[in-house]
């Protein structure tokens, strides 16, 4: 009950703040956000991080249309829980670090309610554009206090095909569908 209200809370302090101005702008916490992925590779599952390189991010918790988020993911830093998986995403047929060292995603369209919003938008990667819907939820960062918006949290979910994108190498063992996960830590910038 009390994270319900915290939330809440939050919400209505924020959206009386936008309903007023201009959309808030946030700044990622690099250091402390990950984008993480996961992929089928047989029983088992392949699985790293990603490095954010920049993100620039515009919420209005109102008028959602206002809303706007670009991030760029340094594809070429990406790790894997074991070597030759590494290797093998980085290389010429899968992610083609070496001729696209970064992903990038820019927001279409922003639909929020209280805690949650869909996230249309379109991801680049090996050079390629395509449609992507992320979902993403919305927490006051522990330590701030009831309504104080400065800081937030944001998780996010959402999954792309490789194939869709010409990262086909190894379709014999390896999914095609790549779960991702980004914990981003916020502050009003």
């Amino acid at each position: 009950m009390f994270r319900v209200r915290t939330i809440i809370a939050a919400c209505l302090t924020l959206w009386s703040m936008a309903a007023h101005g201009e959309p808030t702008r946030y700044v990622i916490d690099i250091a402390n956000s990950t984008v993480s992925y996961t992929v089928p590779f047989g029983p088992d599952k392949v699985a790293g991080t990603m490095p954010v390189v920049s993100a620039d991010i515009l919420l209005d918790f109102v008028q959602n249309a206002r809303s706007s988020v670009s991030v760029v993911i340094n594809a070429a830093g990406a790790t894997a829980n074991f070597a030759f998986a590494e290797q093998a995403l980085k290389g010429p047929k899968v992610l083609d670090t070496a001729a696209h060292p970064k992903i990038t995603f820019q927001s279409s369209a922003i639909r929020m309610e209280t805690d949650e919003a869909d996230v249309d938008g379109r991801v680049t990667i090996r050079g390629v554009t395509r449609p992507v819907r992320l979902n993403v939820k919305v927490f006051r960062q522990q330590g701030t206090e009831a309504g104080d918006l400065s800081k937030i949290a944001v998780h996010i979910t959402g999954a792309v095909r490789r194939s869709d994108f010409g990262a086909t190498g190894w379709d014999d063992m390896v999914g095609d569908v790549v779960t991702i996960l980004v914990v981003a830590r916020l502050e009003r910038g």
